[in-house]
């Protein structure tokens, strides 16, 4: 499994901050308040962060520690993949704070701090899940193998290369 790469969350982020700021702009135009995230956004994305955390620290333990007990690596594979879709969600639920804060300050009546709060909380929320879910996906990566003289002579040749 590849890490995940610092493109596809840019990439996440700007996508999430293009459709926060589309929407805002969207519900203006209709006549509506702006959208602004409940209180309980950010402190999910908290709890995700350390549930991916504690998750993956049982992992770690496992891989780095002599005589810790052996964790199942078809479990070490699915804990892998939640950071790194919660990396991901992370970098989109951030990225859409972003954009909805963008589009907020750019508008000549000044919000209320209640409505920035949150916004403001939700992108801290949303790093703070990316860095986490990030810690925890190198949680559960493999150290690499020694490699053993023995082992490379009786691997394959490689393309072009003949033995005898």
């Amino acid at each position: 499994m590849r890490r995940t790469s610092p493109l596809a969350l840019l990439v996440a982020a700007v996508l999430g901050g293009g459709v926060g700021f589309l929407v805002d702009h969207l519900l203006t135009l209709g006549g509506r308040a702006t959208f602004t995230p409940a209180i309980g956004l950010p402190i999910l994305l908290g709890l995700l962060g350390a549930l991916c955390l504690a998750l993956a620290w049982p992992v770690r333990r496992s891989v780095r520690t002599a005589g810790a007990p052996r964790v199942d690596p078809f479990a070490a594979v699915r804990i892998a993949m939640l950071a790194k879709a919660s990396s991901i969600v992370g970098a989109v639920f951030g990225g859409g704070a972003v954009g909805l804060l963008i589009y907020v300050s750019t508008r000549p009546v000044t919000p209320a701090l209640g409505s920035m709060a949150t916004t403001i909380a939700t992108i801290a929320a949303g790093a703070a899940l990316v860095a986490a879910a990030l810690v925890a996906e190198h949680f559960c990566s493999l150290p690499p193998d020694a490699e053993d003289p023995d082992e490379r002579e009786s691997a394959d040749p490689e393309p072009g290369e003949h033995r005898h």
